[in-house]
């Protein structure tokens, strides 16, 4: 004669209960009163209104890449080192931003101005900059502790690549473009004697710190 396993028996008896729509006895509660259904449809039936659900509501289909993605105003993407109204790079080579960064993800070499090679106003200009965007986790917390206003993040968010030392971008390829008017450093200070010329003045419309529209090479 078979043994009787009440062990069995009762998850039978709970399967055949759910598929009823009634009550269900949850194991290891001893006496304790069965937990009561919200639903009088059967647990398969509640599971597939789910999906049936899904397949009658209205699907956002977005055409990219022919058709690019528009981003919010302030969204955080790619980074840009921006220049002065003359060209003068704003970074001057603090390294706040890589003390900021949570992931280590900053690398900054700061460098002396000379009267011969001037980078930027101040006496010391960012020598070598790079952001290893396979770190980046794109907090913004670089931008907030750039004294200068001179790391901006842009909207570019296309960064996908096949090669990871591409993916580490140098000075050169964060410097902001050079505007109309702008006159690429080294080269002495065009608005002032001294760099107070630079940072205590009224702020002018068009300049350096736009989002990144021209294509990266």
């Amino acid at each position: 004669m078979a043994e009787h396993d009440p062990a069995t028996s009762g998850e039978s008896k709970g399967l055949a209960q759910a598929s009823r729509g009634g009550e269900v006895e949850r194991a290891g509660r001893g006496g304790a009163a069965p937990a009561p259904r919200r639903s009088l449809l059967p647990a398969p039936g509640q599971g597939f209104g789910v999906t049936f659900a899904q397949m009658f509501k209205k699907v956002t289909t977005e055409q990219y890449p022919e058709t690019p993605k528009v981003t919010k105003p302030r969204y955080h993407g790619r980074h840009v080192l921006n220049r002065h109204p003359d060209g003068l790079e704003k970074c001057v080579g603090c390294e706040l931003c890589a003390w900021a960064c949570p992931a280590d993800a900053i690398y900054v070499e700061g460098g002396d101005n000379t009267e011969d090679a001037r980078y930027s106003p101040g006496e010391r200009y960012g020598a070598v900059y790079q952001i290893n965007y396979l770190r980046c986790i794109f907090c913004g917390l670089c931008i907030e502790a750039c004294p200068t206003r001179s790391l901006t993040m842009s909207n570019d968010f296309e960064l996908a690549d096949d090669d990871r030392r591409d993916l580490i971008y140098t000075k050169e390829q964060l410097m902001a473009p050079l505007l109309p008017g702008m006159e690429a450093p080294p080269h002495p200070m065009r608005l002032g004697d001294d760099e107070k010329a630079y940072y205590v003045r009224e702020p002018q419309s068009g300049s350096a710190a736009e989002p990144v529209t021209v294509e990266r090479a």
